[in-house]
């Protein structure tokens, strides 16, 4: 039986791919060890782990900064799927610490680990982020695009992203980096603008949008990483090992046509737009060239953003219980850009 770590599996992305692992390969054991930070939650992974773990599914509670702990989970895998990481834009301009702690010292105890265990792991997915371009100075953006990084996040996560690389080339571990362009779909934290904007709907709150809202994202549908994921773990070692992976749509769409989209679909009584400041460092366009993992691995997203939204529409809509205890954390306070106090 195949035992897979997943670092981060409770958060969004991670546990959406745990849930994935788990329902197609019933024959695989997954390790999910997760600090349960605020975008953390036990209810996102596909057991209820109060009752305890499953012979599938296995809980480990702690951070990844913990070296003895990470020493432990990864002695007992044949993969790791390192997703853990500090990951929203705002916060890291305002407690910046805590995201290179997490985000660059995290990740050097996961590839300490896998250093001493390479004998038994025999994959390290790292997962890296798009913020690690900075704003696009092509049409689209390939692997080959600057590193240029323009948030504390940002460049905490292209520190990680150096580091691992670094490992493959002094040490030989056998890993992969992966940089995913902007995630949306079930289980996101509503501080990300996707569920923000579908919750102000529901609530028939305003929809804050910074700036004049044409900062423009490429946005991938989660279950469509998922996807490519699969392939990059069942991939053959020699087409993924040492690589850098893109994983987008090669459509960027603006902050005003996801609110303007959001409210055809959602149709609210209220919940004008609501210009506010745009916040520092803000990146104005990324948008994908993921023509390196079609050519390699054949992946190519399916979900159109159209059919995305409407499919994360319905999930919000169904699943209240989920998201209303966030609601503290929904908005958060910025100084702007130009120096002023609004909400986020």
């Amino acid at each position: 039986m195949k035992t897979i770590l997943i670092t981060g599996g409770a958060g969004f992305i991670g546990s959406n791919f745990v849930r994935y692992l788990y329902d197609k390969y019933p024959n695989y054991r997954l390790i999910v060890l997760d600090a349960l930070t605020y975008a953390g939650n036990v209810k996102n992974l596909p057991v209820d782990i109060n009752n305890g773990s499953d012979e599938r599914l296995m809980f480990w509670y702690g951070n990844v900064r913990n070296a003895e702990l990470v020493d432990t989970v990864v002695s007992q895998s044949d993969v790791v799927m390192h997703f853990a990481a500090e990951s929203h834009v705002t916060r890291s301009i305002y407690d910046n610490l805590l995201f290179f702690e997490t985000d660059v010292l995290g990740t050097q105890a996961v590839a300490n680990a896998v250093l001493k265990y390479r004998d038994k792991v025999e994959r390290f997915i790292h997962i890296s982020t798009s913020e690690v371009y900075g704003t696009a100075e092509s049409e689209k953006m390939s692997e080959e695009h600057p590193l240029l990084p323009m948030s504390p996040y940002a460049s905490a996560k292209c520190g990680a992203d150096r580091l691992v690389y670094s490992y493959w080339q002094t040490y030989g571990i056998p890993a992969i980096i992966v940089r995913p362009f902007n995630n949306y779909g079930p289980y996101q934290h509503l501080e990300k603008v996707v569920p923000r904007f579908i919750t102000s709907c529901i609530l028939d709150e305003p929809i804050t949008v910074h700036g004049d809202g044409s900062a423009a994202r490429d946005f991938i549908y989660v279950q469509d990483h998922c996807e490519a994921l699969d392939l990059i773990l069942h991939a053959e070692p020699k087409r993924v090992f040492g690589e850098v992976l893109n994983l987008g749509t090669g459509r960027h769409i603006s902050l005003m046509e996801i609110a303007d989209t959001v409210r055809a679909l959602m149709k609210p009584k209220k919940s004008p737009i609501q210009f506010i400041g745009d916040r520092p460092g803000q990146v104005f366009r990324h948008t994908c060239d993921h023509s390196k993992v079609s050519r390699i691995l054949g992946w190519q997203p399916r979900t159109s953003f159209e059919q995305g939204l409407e499919r994360t529409i319905q999930w919000y809509r169904e699943n209240e219980a989920w998201w209303r205890p966030q609601m503290w954390m929904r908005r958060i306070p910025i100084v702007t850009a130009a120096g002023k106090r609004e909400l986020h």
